[in-house]
């Protein structure tokens, strides 16, 4: 990067207790809190977007009068994260920091009648549950377990909480050869040996502990004797299980296989257990001939304790199908489906994914998140399924929760990262910004204009697309364009901030991005999303191009310095147009792509998903297999004539860094200039700041050097 920048050195909370010693002046400079950055140019850096503070999950106090909220800060110098709680009024007034050491500090939950704060916290070493008054006085830690705690759940009645930890599920090879104490490797004996990236030695297991008001004890395993993962991994936390109302039951969301069984199914259902019999339902299995068999996750009973709801995915080994919202009734067992693809018995009103949800007070409605024509709103949908769009706007609403009878709300879009907000629980009502995290930061910079823009495919459909134009844009001038290629292969191309592939940083680096909705993505229905399955070298590709085209025709961009870049299918996207681009661009950049389908097919741990979007192995020569297999880019490197960099992490074992590898060397032996970014220490995302720096950096250099000379 060019632009200079000055940051400031003091990283210290706010309102940290100031001392005169040495030894407490030392503490403070070592605690990683709000930065005190300065933007010379006004413009977006890498560095900026590292001294954001991220806000997190919040939770309103049962009377409604009061909120907690995580942030979590980032040192680049100290090359690690602080995770930090704050409270303030429902009014998003009097925003106290709750957190005052270098300690850690995570999911608030309100407790004792709204009196006291639970919370976890590493302070004594590792992570424990603890409690604090709303003010953040009297800390006192809860639990003293052997094991690190990575999630609680108290129930209503409080006599017991769900304790979640990590139980080991094989031996290690001390285990077996005490003798060889140093040695390093493991014997695999079966499928689903890792995931995403971590070795699968030990598994997240539901405890039920006593809580006598004053402590928790280790509890019991509820899964015990079982190598199964609960919460669901790898991104699974407490929202997977949930207290009924009377606190004697607990539901749970698991996946109830190991090893390739496991590696070959989502079947993930909903269980109940009983905790005074010991004994569990499944709450999926209607019969003995019908069932849910995709991803069912994310139970919630109803407030009057007489429904619960869920997610659920219709398909096995479908891991993008449409979620849908689910309702039980525990008197009768009848499931209705609110949302999405509808069963037989009915017609659904909203035809994409539902992304979180909470009950209403009088268990007669559900709120939730979904995404539609590049949005993610808030919606409210009856138990008859009337559905009522509650907000508006080019955001993304990222969670829904109650604050008393009103919504408590978290918002991103392309310009601003995610702040908390408010509103009335009307459609329409006004939208209220509680905090302002990063007002010091953005008040210094100067954002480009983002705008919808739709244009014709090749078979005659619309095509919705975000344009992200540069700050201080002029018509008259002519900029260097990119061609924005989503992952997933089914995630949305909607409001979304990411601290890496971040659309404002691109436009301040003097690029305007054009990010289609391209065939395969949500928000479309359900025809657009599954055109993409067993055909990633058709019309998908088609909307990418004509994107691209249709933008290229505007005078303000510069035909002649196109790029192309993306991650993960989107590094895969960048990898095929290469070979079929036509001279198009002029440079491209593929994160975490994979290059040659048929390694990917045997490399993957979840096979689940080749087998669905590729159409089956290699060698089952199916038609959809061989159309799939026939578009792996490693069979038209003899047409790639552009620079190319990829970058992989070597812990991302979705997609092998070997793919990269690969696709560097094809490069460089035909003559091609390349460029490879390795991180030893990251997986399929980019996590640490100055590795995510060193990104940024290189991501900007590559493109600077063949779209700016």
């Amino acid at each position: 990067m060019k632009r200079g920048i000055a940051i400031m050195a003091t990283m210290a909370i706010t309102g940290l207790a100031m001392s005169g010693s040495a030894d407490a002046q030392t503490q403070q400079q070592q605690i990683i809190g709000k930065s005190d950055i300065k933007i010379e140019g006004g413009l977006m850096t890498p560095e900026a977007l590292w001294a954001m503070g991220r806000v997190g999950s919040s939770a309103a106090s049962p009377d409604a009068k009061s909120i907690v909220y995580g942030v979590s800060y980032y040192s680049v110098e100290q090359n690690k994260s602080h995770h930090t709680l704050n409270i303030m009024d429902a009014k998003g007034e009097n925003d106290i920091k709750l957190t005052t050491t270098a300690a850690n500090e995570t999911g608030a939950a309100w407790i004792k009648g709204g009196g006291k704060i639970a919370f976890l916290s590493n302070e004594s070493g590792s992570n424990q549950v603890w409690e604090m008054n709303a003010d953040g006085t009297e800390r006192r830690q809860l639990t003293n377990d052997a094991a690190d705690i990575e999630g609680f759940l108290f129930s209503p009645d409080e006599t017991k909480v769900i304790l979640i930890k990590r139980i080991k599920i094989k031996p290690t090879t001390a285990d077996v050869h005490p003798d060889l104490q140093l040695a390093k490797g493991f014997v695999v004996d079966d499928l689903m040996y890792k995931h995403w990236d971590e070795w699968l030695n030990d598994a997240p297991h539901p405890f039920i502990a006593d809580f006598d008001g004053n402590s928790i004890n280790e509890g019991k395993d509820m899964l015990e004797g079982t190598a199964y993962d609960c919460p669901n991994r790898p991104f699974g936390g407490s929202e997977q299980l949930a207290w009924s109302n009377d606190s004697k039951k607990i539901a749970y969301s698991c996946n109830k296989k190991t090893g390739r069984d496991y590696t070959l199914s989502t079947d993930t259902d909903i269980y109940l257990y009983d905790i005074a019999e010991g004994t569990t339902t499944n709450l999926c299995k209607l019969d003995e001939e019908r069932s849910n068999y995709g991803y069912d996750t994310t139970p919630l009973f109803s407030p009057d304790g007489k429904s619960i709801a869920w997610l659920s995915m219709k398909r096995d080994g479908y891991e993008s199908d449409q979620n849908r919202l689910c309702v039980m009734d525990l008197a009768t067992g009848k499931q209705a489906y609110l949302t999405g693809m509808p069963d037989s018995d009915g017609h659904t009103e909203f035809d994409s994914n539902v992304d979180s949800y909470c009950w209403a007070p009088d268990s007669k409605s559900l709120y939730f998140t979904g995404t539609w024509h590049g949005t993610t709103q808030v919606y409210n949908i009856t138990r008859k399924g009337k559905l009522t769009k509650m907000t508006e706007g080019d955001y993304d609403y990222t969670s829904v929760s109650m604050l008393g009878k009103e919504l408590l709300l978290t918002r991103v879009s392309m310009s601003a990262p995610a702040d908390i907000y408010s509103m009335k629980a009307k459609a329409g009502a006004e939208v209220k910004r509680l905090t302002n995290e990063n007002k010091h930061i953005f008040d210094q910079l100067a954002t480009g204009k983002v705008e919808a823009r739709w244009c014709k495919t090749h078979d005659g459909k619309e095509l919705h697309s975000w344009v992200i134009y540069p700050p201080h844009f002029d018509p008259a001038k002519k900029y260097p364009a990119l061609l924005f290629c989503e992952g997933g292969p089914q995630t949305p191309v909607s409001q979304f901030w990411s601290y890496r592939w971040n659309m404002q940083i691109m436009a301040a680096n003097g690029y305007i991005v054009i990010a289609p909705n391209r065939r395969g993505l949500p928000g479309f229905g359900l025809e657009w999303n599954e055109e993409i399955s067993t055909n990633y070298g058709g019309s998908c590709m088609k909307d990418l191009l004509a994107a691209i085209d249709d933008i290229a025709k505007e005078e303000y961009v510069d035909e002649e310095r196109l790029g192309c870049v993306g991650a993960s299918f989107g590094g895969y996207s960048a990898m095929w147009l290469a070979g079929h681009h036509e001279k198009r661009f002029k440079a491209f950049i593929a994160h975490d792509g994979f290059f040659n389908m048929e390694q990917q097919y045997y490399e993957t741990e979840e096979s689940w998903f080749p087998n669905w979007d590729l159409g089956g192995a290699p060698y089952e020569n199916t038609e959809k297999a061989k159309r799939s297999y026939a578009n792996s880019p490693h069979k038209f490197v003899e047409k790639w004539d552009t620079p190319i960099l990829l970058i992989h992490g070597d812990r991302d074992y979705r997609i092998l860094s070997s793919q990269s590898m690969a696709a560097f060397n094809a490069a460089r032996l035909r003559g091609i200039p390349a460029q490879l970014l390795l991180f030893p220490d990251e997986n399929h995302w980019v996590l640490k700041p100055q590795n995510g720096i060193l990104w940024q950096r290189t991501f900007f250099a590559w493109l600077d050097k063949w779209l700016k000379k």
